[in-house]
C-alpha cells in the first residue's frame, strides 16, 4: 500500500508541482489550501506525513501544527516557509514539526525529505508485544523500538517521530561524542547539508521529558565545541 502525504499550502501551484513529484514517486496525495481544512485532512485522511506551509488563511501553519499535537496526532509533519527566519523555523520545531523547509526548494529535495523521514519511521506502523526487557536503555530511561514505546522512570514518554528516533540513536551511541552534523545525517538522513539548529531544539525537548533539571542535565551532556553526549546518571 503506497504511503499518504498531505501537502498544505495556499498557493496552487506549489500545491500543484509537490503533488505531481510526489505522486510520481508513488506516494498518494491529499490537498488542502487553508489551515483549517488540512487540520480537518489530517484527521480525518490519516496521512503517514504532512507538508505544511507556515503562512496560511483561516488557520497558519504553526496553529495547525500545535492543534494536532495537542490532540496526540504523532504524525510527522515538514514545515514550508517563505520566511529566512530562525523564530519561525524554530517556533515550529518546538511545537512538535520534524523538519522545515524554506522557499524557494526544489520538489526533488522535498522528495527526498518525505522518502527519508517515512523510511525511518515505517518501524512504528507494526505493534508487537512488548518484551520482558527493553532492547534499548539507560539508568531510569527504557526503549523499545519495535513497539516504538519508551519510558522514564516506567512512565511513557510522549514522543514526535524524530524525537523518538534521536532518542534511540544516542543510546545506541551512548558514552560516544556525537557531532551536530552527525546526529544530523544519522537521525534525519540528510544527503545534502542541514541547519543544526533543528538538532539543538530536538535535544531540548528530549531533555525536558528525561531530565529532572533541564538546564543541569545528567543524561545528555553538552560537550562545547563539539557536540553532545549520551550517559547514565552516577546515581541511576
Amino acid at each position: 500500500m503506497s504511503k499518504r502525504v498531505l501537502v498544505v499550502d495556499d498557493e496552487q501551484s506549489i500545491v500543484t508541482l509537490l503533488k505531481y513529484n510526489l505522486e510520481q514517486s508513488g506516494y498518494e496525495v491529499l490537498t488542502a489550501l487553508d489551515g483549517e481544512e488540512g487540520f480537518n485532512q489530517a484527521l480525518e485522511g490519516k496521512p503517514d506525513l504532512i507538508v505544511l506551509d507556515l503562512m496560511l488563511p483561516k488557520m497558519d501553519g504553526i496553529e495547525v501544527c500545535k492543534k494536532l499535537r495537542q490532540e496526540h496526532v504523532d504524525i510527522p509533519i515538514i514545515m514550508l516557509t517563505a520566511k529566512d527566519d530562525e523564530f519561525d523555523k524554530v517556533l515550529g520545531l518546538e511545537l512538535g514539526a520534524d523538519d522545515y523547509m524554506t522557499k524557494p526548494f526544489s520538489p526533488r529535495e522535498v522528495v527526498a525529505r518525505v522518502k527519508a523521514i517515512l523510511r525511518r519511521t515505517k518501524h512504528a506502523e507494526v505493534k508487537q508485544p512488548e518484551p520482558e526487557e527493553p532492547s534499548h536503555s539507560i539508568g531510569e530511561v527504557k526503549v523499545y523500538p519495535d513497539q516504538y514505546e519508551a519510558f522514564f522512570r516506567d512512565e511513557p514518554i510522549e514522543l514526535t517521530p524524530k524525537e523518538f528516533e534521536l532518542l534511540v540513536y544516542l543510546i545506541e551511541n551512548k558514552g560516544r561524542v556525537l557531532t551536530r552534523d552527525q546526529l544530523l545525517q544519522a537521525v534525519w538522513n540528510y544527503d545534502f547539508a542541514g541547519d543544526t539548529r533543528i538538532v539543538d531544539v530536538h535535544i531540548s525537548h528530549l531533555r525536558e521529558k528525561i531530565e529532572e533539571n533541564t538546564k543541569k542535565p545528567v543524561y545528555i551532556k553538552t560537550i562545547r565545541g563539539l557536540g553532545y553526549k549520551m550517559e547514565k546518571p552516577k546515581e541511576a
